[in-house]
């Protein structure tokens, strides 16, 4: 076996003399690359549906009653805004997901569900959703009766799995984000018993973190 290889080596070396040549390739360091994407920055509607189908129409002069929608789902919202925003996600599990609205389809289909463009927890499903400048200040709160003030660039993630931002307990609920503007001076929570009570707005605390 020995005498084998010893004679196989030196047929290698016969061939590489007789067969071989000086390297083609050209190894050398490059300048690093970069992909851009561009997205056409042009105004898009967003509409999301009860069953979180999402999709985008172009322009903002959307005729909301001739919006069609499969079998048992219906409108949860329209966004005007633009294609180059971003689209805020409120899971009931209490995590914000951040889908872009370039990654939408558009036309007058059903969409996609937008399970498809995020990473739901197991048993979690979207609730709510919501298209706005990232300087825009939301109320958020569940129905346990807590809450807080964070802005729309607060919530934003690059990950698909989202951003843990409120925490939410067995039985409870995560209800829609308010927009909040600087004309804005009192908040009113209304009880399941009917009971109203109202402080201001002032009292509430900005948690960028959740």
């Amino acid at each position: 076996r020995e005498r084998q290889r010893a004679v196989a080596d030196i047929q290698i070396e016969q061939d590489a003399k007789t067969h071989g040549d000086a390297r083609r390739t050209l190894v050398q360091e490059e300048k690093r690359a970069v992909a851009e994407v561009k997205i056409l920055d042009e105004p898009v509607t967003v509409i999301a549906s009860l069953k979180g189908w999402v999709r985008t129409m172009k322009g903002h002069e959307v005729d909301v009653a001739a919006l069609q929608f499969k079998a048992g789902d219906g409108l949860y919202g329209t966004f005007a805004c633009r294609s180059v925003d971003s689209m805020l996600v409120f899971g009931n599990n209490g995590r914000v997901y951040t889908v872009t609205i370039a990654a939408l389809p558009g036309g007058r289909g059903d969409g996609v569900p937008v399970t498809t463009l995020i990473d739901l927890e197991a048993s979690s499903q979207a609730q709510h959703f919501l298209v706005a400048p990232d300087t825009t200040m939301l109320m958020l709160a569940t129905t346990s009766g807590f809450g807080l003030l964070a802005r729309v660039g607060d919530m934003q993630s690059r990950q698909r799995a989202g951003k843990s931002f409120l925490t939410v307990d067995e039985g409870v609920h995560v209800l829609a984000p308010a927009v909040v503007t600087d004309e804005h001076a009192n908040v009113a929570c209304l009880s399941m018993s009917g009971r109203l009570l109202v402080f201001q707005l002032a009292e509430m605390k900005h948690q960028a973190k959740g």
